[in-house]
């Protein structure tokens, strides 16, 4: 009963984050799953730590220092995010219920609240850096000598641009000198260049994504929410995001306890639209078959209607998304009351 009624009040959440919304329904297990494989992982996202005047990206002490505890003390493996992403890449599992923290645009409370935090749990994570704001002396920004203290002491660095732009209004040169820049910068300061990208707004193009991989890193994240699993594209990566209001431990469970909700052929291929609405579609593979429990929701529209053809699925929205980025985010039950999730955000010129 908890479960359901969990459910039924987290489905009326607007997601402006890009924060799941689920069905109205009981989690009973209907997909055909025998031994599904471990291929999967769960990726967690922070930005500012006690930093209350900024409350969409920010966290309080008290909620992150609660998370903590939850993670250490509930049976979850907290994996550094690269060992994932080359397990995954190689053929390789992961423990069932495996999760990489990442934290995003290198605010100097990742340092002085964060990371001592996280030190003293023993849990690895990953920074993402835009290089201009560091180089420049922002105010409550961290410092090269604080991001190479990071990186001595096992934290991994990755990359988020020269200048934290929205990538797919720049022009191609732009976008490859955003990248070949911040790369430079990185090398100069940390000695390498960084394997892991992850979008500024989660923001991207196909070809963003193309200029991504040219510039050689071996996977990308976005903010939309999300199981990654091995047959996943590697340069659209999900992440839970979480902030005072989207913190609660109840909301981290589900997050953790998620399986992935695995689709392909997915319509359409650029999150840019080209007509608003979109017609939106996938297939699920044919191991969740049947799928008459998927739903889908919207931030702009709640629950949309979902036509399902075998095992694809075709979503449709009433009227147009507003802008300028949109998420619809799509749940399956799965075992155990565990859910599949699968997101995907929309951007709107």
């Amino acid at each position: 009963m908890f479960i359901y009624r969990l459910f039924v009040l987290i489905s009326c959440v607007v997601t402006s984050l890009g924060l799941f919304n689920t069905a109205i329904i009981t989690p009973a297990f209907s997909q055909a799953v025998a031994t599904e494989k471990q291929d999967y992982a769960t990726v967690i996202m922070y930005h500012r730590f006690g930093e209350s005047r900024y409350p969409t990206t920010n966290v309080s002490i008290e909620q992150f220092e609660s998370h903590l505890e939850f993670i250490a003390q509930s049976g979850y493996t907290v994996a550094p995010l690269i060992d994932i992403i080359e397990t995954l890449q190689s053929g390789g599992v992961v423990k069932d219920k495996t999760v990489a923290i990442t934290v995003d645009d290198a605010y100097l409370s990742v340092y002085t609240q964060a990371w001592p935090r996280l030190k003293e749990y023993g849990f690895p994570f990953t920074i993402f850096v835009a290089t201009d704001p560091v180089d420049n002396n922002l105010r409550n920004y961290m410092s090269w000598d604080q991001i190479r203290e990071l990186l001595e002491n096992g934290v991994a660095i990755g990359s988020q641009t020269k200048s934290h732009p929205h990538m797919h209004r720049l022009s191609p040169i732009k976008v490859e000198q955003e990248l070949t820049l911040s790369n430079k910068r990185f090398l100069e300061e940390i000695g390498q260049y960084p394997q892991l990208f992850a979008y500024p707004y989660g923001e991207y193009s196909l070809d963003v994504i193309k200029a991504v991989k040219d510039a050689g890193f071996i996977a990308a994240f976005g903010q939309n929410s999300g199981v990654l699993f091995a047959s996943d594209a590697m340069f659209e990566l999900p992440r839970f995001a979480f902030n005072e209001n989207y913190g609660s431990i109840d909301r981290l469970k589900l997050a953790l306890d998620g399986k992935p909700l695995r689709v392909a052929d997915i319509t359409p291929q650029d999150m840019v639209l080209s007509e608003n609405p979109p017609s939106y579609g996938f297939t699920v593979d044919k191991s969740l078959l049947p799928i008459r429990q998927l739903r889908c929701f919207s931030g702009e529209y709640g629950k949309l209607a979902v036509e399902i053809l075998g095992a694809r699925a075709e979503i449709r929205l009433p009227g147009a998304m507003k802008g300028p980025r949109s998420r619809i985010n799509c749940t399956m039950p799965a075992d155990n009351g565990r859910w599949r999730w699968y997101g995907r955000q929309f951007l709107v010129n």
